[in-house]
């Protein structure tokens, strides 16, 4: 079910959200979060620039591509689009929580997310952004909920907003934060191989903390301890494929991201240590 709150350039669809079965004081998901698609513009390249939001009550949570061990992956599909080739995120910086003793990784408050589309053919009908989406979100109970969206996007080239200043919340490449070396060691473990990374970068103030990610998501990634010595942050987290046995590692695969009080680095890759 969905509802139309705004037309024109800036139509988007909301849809209210199927709540997911709970125990004894179920609550009513339109109270606690509401999806919708900013249409965005057309850019220069050719390629499209929309975003998601999602505006979460007080107190409600949901999460990142990377959620934690206490959080709920995101996933989307995009069946039902027209004239699209690719999807490619750009997350803004999310926040850590620790969640009865365990860390999540997510946002809270009014979420913007955008999605910067490529059309299968840049002269081809305009791009109808349909298919659904499965978050988590969080209170006192976590609630996985699914919610489908379809919205028209047109071709205004006149800049969002909110999708601008999202895009501008957002991790820092690691040249531009002052990341000088990144290397890696791996060891085998019983289950599987063990990261060290030594990360030279700028201090971006207390607590810091670093989440790996790899490719292959089907593969466990513990989170990773992170210690600061001096110039160096070195981080250390175990790799754990479904085979429970160690494997060959591409370093190319991974990614680190930093998260500071006041900033993040995006990291893609590393040297053998």
């Amino acid at each position: 079910m969905f509802k139309t709150l705004h037309k024109g350039l800036l139509a988007a669809v909301f849809a209210t959200l199927p709540l997911a079965a709970l125990a004894e004081g179920s609550v009513a998901l339109e109270d606690v979060a509401k999806i919708s698609v900013l249409p965005g513009w057309r850019t220069q390249d050719g390629s499209h620039m929309a975003a998601f939001r999602i505006q979460l009550a007080p107190g409600w949570k949901t999460y990142w591509r990377a959620p934690g061990d206490a959080g709920i992956p995101p996933q989307f599909g995009w069946k039902g689009s027209r004239n699209l080739k690719s999807v490619e995120f750009h997350w803004p910086t999310p926040t850590v929580h620790d969640q009865n003793g365990m860390r999540s990784i997510g946002y809270e408050g009014d979420v913007i997310i955008p999605v910067e589309l490529t059309p299968n053919s840049a002269d081809g009908p305009d791009i109808r952004l349909r298919g659904q989406m499965e978050l988590g979100v969080c209170h006192d109970v976590c609630i996985p909920v699914s919610a489908k969206f379809d919205a028209e996007l047109g071709r205004s080239e006149v800049k969002t907003p909110a999708i601008v200043a999202s895009l501008k919340d957002h991790p820092l490449p690691a040249k531009q934060a002052g990341v000088e070396t990144v290397t890696c060691s791996i060891e085998p473990i019983s289950d599987g191989l063990r990261l060290t990374a030594v990360i030279a970068l700028p201090k971006l103030g207390p607590d810091e903390i670093t989440v790996v990610e790899f490719a292959d998501q089907t593969t466990w990634v513990s989170p990773a301890e992170t210690e600061r010595q001096g110039r160096n942050l070195i981080v250390v987290s175990d790799l754990v494929p479904t085979s429970g046995k160690p494997f060959l590692l591409q370093r190319s695969d991974l990614r680190f991201t930093v998260l500071g009080r006041d900033r993040a680095v995006d990291i893609h890759g590393c040297q053998a240590g």
